[in-house]
């Protein structure tokens, strides 16, 4: 495990200063800037599939053999060359795909407090599975109701639902608790489920949710507090076989008590990992990532409470530019798109790596666009890609 500075009490004070001059911005770019100001630690973690209602590569209670579709492909949701149903299945027997296929580029991280239209979803998202062979989306942000930040806008998950349905994505949906405290999560939390449960659709593209993006990283619930509510929203969406987990930063669990790091992991389904290398004090390019890369993954297969659970690198990127809160904690740590691409060009060299560790690891691209996070997006804010990227989904 390599060793990190700690947060300084000037850091957090510049951080509170900058975040509450940059309150209008989008909620990934607040979050990035308040995130990568401090210095954060690289952690060996190792990953474990699962299975896609509890975490268990092993068990098949979300992929029982023949589909209920009727898909003639024989394939399952969202591999690729499945076919969508004309119609919503009558059961989710059989619909979804074995986690252990799902290893290496598996789709990108996508923000939505823009609250995209569902045509704007609909585009982006096929674009997502046609272009890149993308099996999800992974929300990020939130889209709420205009003049009232502590409310989801009515439906939009729905409208997601529909998007992702249409496009023939899976969906790692996201409660999110914003950066002002007060009651948006549960607000998330409750209108998601209610889509859950009404949505015909939604049970279907919905495969797992996160339960807050780096919710121990900015303290918002005490570590136990948010375990319990991990554990009670399983029980809830459990008739659905959809899997909830935690999306979060090593350095986040590290920063945790013993007891809270513990009680969080052991009630996560599978993991969700922040995988952000080049914010590392060892950091020096894109090309040369792979042992901090690793050391995230070691961290969670060493761990007791984490081993044996699949992972996800949910949030992991390498950015193209610094700018005031993007700023490397080593001086040998490169930012330029070519970086950026040698980063993703690496992760998809390790193809087999991610196939044989801990029964398949998958990664994501975060995220689609700069203008969801400037300098993270494979697209320009002028809809450009900045690099060629036909990542391998199998090998």
């Amino acid at each position: 495990m390599r060793s990190f500075s700690s947060i300084t009490a000037l850091t957090l004070s510049a951080l509170a200063i900058f975040a509450a001059a940059h309150d209008s911005e989008p909620a990934a770019h607040k979050r990035m800037l308040a995130r990568r100001s401090s210095t954060k630690k690289s952690c060996s973690v190792t990953h474990n599939t699962t299975s896609s209602a509890k975490g268990s590569a092993t068990s098949a209670a979300a992929v029982a053999s023949p589909t209920s579709s009727g898909n003639s492909t024989g394939l399952k949701f969202p591999e690729l060359g499945f076919k969508m149903p004309s119609a919503v299945p009558s059961s989710l027997d059989g619909w979804w795909a074995d986690p252990s296929t799902e290893y290496a580029f598996v789709g990108f991280s996508y923000e939505i407090s823009a609250c995209q239209s569902q045509s704007q979803l609909t585009k982006d998202f096929k674009n997502m599975r046609t272009k890149f062979n993308a099996r999800y989306v992974r929300l990020y942000g939130a889209c709420v109701q205009s003049g009232n930040k502590m409310k989801t806008k009515t439906g939009y998950y729905d409208t997601v639902v529909e998007a992702a349905w249409e496009a023939g994505l899976g969906v790692h949906a996201l409660i999110w608790f914003g950066f002002d405290g007060g009651s948006l999560w549960e607000d998330q939390r409750d209108t998601l489920f209610t889509s859950i449960s009404t949505n015909p659709k939604s049970k279907f593209v919905t495969r797992v949710v996160q339960f807050g993006s780096e919710p121990l990283f900015d303290s918002v619930l005490p570590a136990k507090t948010l375990a319990s509510q991990v554990t009670a929203y399983k029980k809830k969406l459990e008739p659905y076989q959809i899997n909830v987990t935690v999306s979060e930063l090593v350095y986040g669990f590290e920063e945790t008590s013993a007891s809270g790091r513990t009680a969080v992991l052991e009630a996560m389904d599978n993991v969700h990992v922040h995988t952000l290398p080049f914010f590392d004090t060892a950091a020096t390019s894109g090309s040369a990532a792979m042992p901090l890369v690793q050391g995230d993954i070691k961290y969670f297969m060493n761990n007791a409470a984490s081993k044996g659970k699949k992972i996800y690198m949910d949030e992991n990127g390498w950015p193209s530019t610094t700018y005031s809160g993007v700023e490397a904690n080593s001086k040998k740590a490169v930012a330029s798109v070519n970086s950026e691409q040698q980063y993703f060009d690496l992760l998809d060299a390790q193809c087999t790596y991610f196939k044989e560790t801990n029964g398949g690891i998958a990664w994501f691209f975060h995220i689609y666009s700069d203008e969801q996070e400037p300098g993270y997006g494979l697209y320009s804010t002028s809809n450009k890609l900045k690099f060629p990227f036909a990542p391998k989904t199998s090998c």
